[in-house]
């Protein structure tokens, strides 16, 4: 598990990376923490947490765990979630944990399915039992929790006025994804 950020990962990870493009430096490698506050003003969040959401930097249960932290975030947005879909989130964090069998999570990943509603979606991600994308179900998780908050806070600005719809919802989602990144450099401590 890599513990620093430098072009060459990068390009491991993904040789068209427009990460690639930012970083002047090819030689430069710095610890993960040092490289996000560094270049956190140069690369989007987004694709700070794109990066940082790899197998390369995480392992298989902060990447869970991340997804689970995500989902619940989405969960306050909602006055009454439905069960299957705090059970997903519990089953997930408890599979993670090595408190629940594969089986535990299947169940609980197919409930969540069962409910139609874009927070089931995130659920279902952080449920899923297939170890070769948990890492795109983090990432997954993440986006759609960003996009949920986003979009709730624009519906609420457009029922008090539609100019400032636009604006409320671009700063939510701004707020949304620093706070995603701030709990996830947690895993790097």
């Amino acid at each position: 598990m890599y513990k620093t950020i430098s072009n060459e990962i990068i390009r491991s990870i993904n040789s068209k990376s427009n990460l690639l493009n930012m970083i002047t430096d090819e030689n430069e490698e710095l610890p993960i923490k040092d490289w996000v506050q560094k270049y956190k003003n140069v690369v989007s969040v987004n694709d700070i947490i794109w990066l940082l959401l790899r197998r390369e930097f995480m392992p298989e249960k902060d990447l869970r765990l991340f997804a689970v932290w995500c989902a619940r975030e989405t969960l306050k947005l909602i006055e009454n979630p439905d069960e299957r879909i705090v059970d997903a989130c519990n089953v997930a964090e408890r599979y993670a944990n090595g408190e629940a069998t594969q089986e535990e999570l299947l169940a609980a990943r197919d409930a969540a399915n069962a409910v139609s509603t874009s927070v089931s979606y995130i659920a279902a991600d952080v449920a899923v039992d297939d170890k070769s994308d948990i890492a795109l179900a983090a990432d997954r998780a993440a986006s759609t929790a960003a996009s949920y908050a986003s979009y709730a806070a624009y519906v609420v600005a457009h029922i008090a006025s539609t100019a400032a719809a636009y604006a409320t919802s671009a700063a939510v989602y701004d707020a949304t994804r620093a706070s995603q990144l701030d709990q996830l450099l947690t895993y790097f401590e």
